[in-house]
């Protein structure tokens, strides 16, 4: 699966869940899906709220294993920080990413400036 997200396009965010839930409708349990879902809609929204141009998402399932990738043209590293209490949800993605995905990262992208932010759940497959 591979979708493009305008700048801003912060509606795009649920048909990115639709095409990830369809995706992964054969391939893994219900809760597995449902991380998934949770965690690309952070992603998505973090790279379209905090970077000036729109997202790339991409996801597959190989081995067993999701990988789902967010691409956008920000070189500046996103990192998790637990907001102060006062702060309602805000600032808690990259928190739940972390706590929820098996494993994920950032790294710049090959060509030209931006990066790739990226989780991966097992039992996908």
């Amino acid at each position: 699966m591979t979708r493009r997200v305008g700048r801003a396009d912060l509606k795009a965010v649920g048909q990115v869940r639709r095409d990830l839930r369809e995706l992964l409708r054969h391939h893994c349990r219900a809760d597995t899906a449902e991380v998934a879902e949770l965690l690309v809609t952070e992603l998505v929204t973090n790279a379209l709220v905090h970077t000036e141009g729109g997202a790339e998402v991409s996801a597959r399932v190989k081995d067993a294993r999701l990988r789902v990738e967010v691409r956008d043209g920000a070189a500046r590293r996103p990192r998790p920080h637990v907001p102060s209490a006062d702060d309602g949800t805000h600032g808690r993605g990259l928190v739940l990413v972390e706590a929820l995905a098996d494993t994920w990262g950032v790294d710049p992208l090959a060509l030209g400036p931006g990066k790739v932010v990226w989780f991966e759940l097992e039992d996908a497959g």
